[in-house]
């Protein structure tokens, strides 16, 4: 099922049903095309604004995108056990976590990325979260999380 909750439970935290945003016919995919291929699941609108408000160049956001890519899918279970999933989008092989905030600025002493670039990775994350929130119709829910946390998306270590 594309861009469900996650876990069993097609409920949200007040027991009411989850809202899907209708049947999807006159929304646009959720991930460009173009952005999948090149090996990371961030809407390519969201990649430019991450771009542009951590000033790092929209030619470097992508291949820091791909390596912290493959950090993310290498914890995928880990993520699954330790922290909230917001989203899991089964058709596109992407989940979305919630981790505490600061946990792209470990990442980024992790792989070896300056502040700035850390930066451009958390808001791209970011950014993806609160579009994928507009076409679900649960932006305010997620631009609420993201005040105390912030967003990991992670495609399926399979795909």
């Amino acid at each position: 099922m594309s861009g469900r909750d996650c876990g069993d439970d097609d409920r949200r935290g007040d027991g009411e049903p989850a809202d899907r945003g209708g049947d999807g016919a006159d929304t646009e995919p959720a991930y460009d095309p173009e952005t999948r291929a090149m090996g990371h699941p961030i809407d390519s609108n969201a990649l430019m604004i991450a771009a542009a408000k951590a000033s790092v160049g929209a030619g470097r956001l992508p291949e820091l995108l791909r390596t912290a890519g493959e950090s993310l899918r290498e914890r995928f279970d880990e993520y699954q056990r330790t922290y909230e999933c917001i989203d899991d989008d089964d058709e596109r092989g992407v989940t979305t976590f919630l981790v505490p905030e600061g946990h792209w600025d470990e990442l980024g002493d992790e792989l070896g990325v300056n502040r700035r670039e850390a930066d451009a990775l958390r808001r791209a994350h970011e950014q993806h979260l609160l579009r994928l929130g507009t076409k679900r119709r649960r932006r305010r829910e997620f631009e609420s999380a993201l005040e105390m946390r912030e967003a990991v998306v992670v495609r399926h270590p399979s795909r």
